[in-house]
């Protein structure tokens, strides 16, 4: 689980004040000098997340180390380059825990609130077409099922695809091997999440309502004006809902089949976002098909889709816990860089790593913050164990600039000593902090209020 505050900022009286020197802080973007364009909302405030589940878990697996590392590449601006790197964007921006991200805006490249214009000149302008062309950044659960990839499926890898992100789309340097084989791990170990009213070979089970077995037989059902189309042979339910194919059905090209399993949570729908409701999806198949269909018919195949896509446990709460473990996963990497002497993989960690203890650091209000109030020693020694960890952080990166390996392993086992302290003043201060939603919803408040005042 993730907080990811990472978004550019301004500098408030009543926000942290560390805020603008490091552009860590809140959406959504107020500030002239911020990386990002005023009125960019990144959806970084978010305390109840998409749940993230992985395959291996569910075969009783463990997390590897190529996994832990592209989890960790996956949410760090580490691997892009200018605009989006000072912004400290990462994957994870855009597709929150894998899923997608319904109130992603930058003025400029989104026509609306969840999609984004991957072409255009903000992140990378040798890759600017000229054209205003916003798409939805898709979730990624199940991906290694749902090839090709791209809305328009111009890419048959999944690592081609990773790729075309870092370099193409964000500007980034050329990735190594190690980080295309860690990230593409990483993605593909992102599952779909359970539906209890799905069961084998896609078929509704007992717990679908009579409304969305209706709708089943609605969705099988061959279109009146050419029986050789029905809603299934497209979203073929024996194959996570997806035929592997482009289809031109008129929302403006050529387009791949998108999977309805968890796609409850997957608005705005279509390339660009345009729809917010399966009820509107419908209505346009209706239209744009000449279906027929009476307003009972278009309800039942609503249901269907919402069973469908559904699925258990949606959204989680995120805490101090999720944050300390989750960062203890990422650093493991160093186990085996370190002895490695891989200088690659423990400069990503190093800064990487840091810039997660910084940004979980600023979840717990500064004495200038008048949004928050009691518990402000529990709250600055909070802030100030997460500096000391990144200082070792840095620390270990020094020894290894030196070339100094035994240095660095030894700083790195204090290190982990450290972080045994650091984790308990940090769950002694939870209730003073953005984990807390009394204290979440009243700073965010403030900001929104400022957001306000400023447009």
């Amino acid at each position: 689980m993730r907080s990811r505050q990472v978004l550019t900022t301004v500098a408030l009286s009543f926000v942290l004040a560390a805020a603008a020197a490091s552009s860590v802080g809140a959406t959504p973007v107020v500030s002239k000098d911020a990386a990002l364009p005023v009125g960019s909302n990144l959806n970084e405030e978010i305390l109840d997340q998409p749940t993230e589940r992985f395959g291996f878990e569910a075969a009783g697996g463990k997390r590897s180390y190529l996994f832990n590392l592209g989890d960790m590449l996956f949410s760090s601006a580490a691997i892009f380059g200018g605009k989006a790197r000072d912004a400290g964007m990462s994957c994870n921006s855009c597709h929150q825990q894998g899923a997608g991200n319904a109130k992603l805006f930058v003025p400029g490249l989104s026509s609306r609130p969840g999609n984004f214009d991957t072409t255009g000149a903000l992140f990378n302008a040798k890759a600017d077409n000229g054209v205003f062309d916003p798409v939805t950044p898709p979730s990624l659960r199940g991906a290694k099922y749902l090839a090709p990839y791209g809305h328009d499926g111009r890419f048959a890898s999944l690592r081609d695809f990773v790729r075309n992100v870092i370099v193409n789309e964000f500007a980034g340097p050329e990735p190594s091997g190690q980080v295309l084989d860690a990230l593409e791990t990483y993605i593909r170990e992102i599952a779909f999440l359970p539906n209890p009213k799905l069961g084998p070979g896609g078929r509704l089970t007992r717990e679908a309502s009579d409304a969305a077995r209706r709708g089943e037989v609605l969705f099988n059902k061959p279109f009146p004006h050419d029986p050789s189309m029905s809603c299934a042979g497209c979203h073929q339910a024996d194959s996570a809902f997806i035929d592997h194919k482009v289809h031109d059905i008129g929302s403006g090209g050529w387009f791949k089949t998108k999977t309805l399993i968890n796609a409850r949570f997957n608005a705005p729908y279509f390339h660009d976002g345009r729809f917010d409701s399966f009820d509107e999806v419908v209505g346009y198949f209706d239209k744009h098909y000449d279906l027929g269909l009476a307003a009972q018919d278009r309800a039942d195949l609503v249901a269907y889709l919402d069973a469908v896509g559904d699925a258990e446990q949606p959204y989680t709460r995120n805490t101090v816990q999720a944050e300390v473990d989750e960062i203890a996963a990422f650093v493991s990497v160093l186990d085996v860089a370190i002895p490695a002497r891989d200088k690659e993989v423990i400069g990503l960690t190093v800064d990487s790593v840091g810039g997660e203890w910084r940004e979980l650091g600023e979840n717990f209000p500064g004495r200038t913050d008048t949004s928050v109030s009691g518990g402000l020693q529990e709250r600055l020694q909070a802030r100030a164990a997460v500096r000391d960890l990144v200082l070792s952080l840095r620390r270990v990166a020094m020894a290894v600039e030196g070339d100094d390996f035994d240095q660095a392993a030894r700083i790195y086992a204090d290190y982990k000593k450290q972080t045994v302290a650091a984790a308990a003043s940090l769950k002694l201060a939870e209730t003073w902090s953005l984990f807390n939603p009394v204290v979440h919803d009243a700073h965010f408040l403030a900001l929104k209020q400022l957001a306000d005042l400023a447009k």
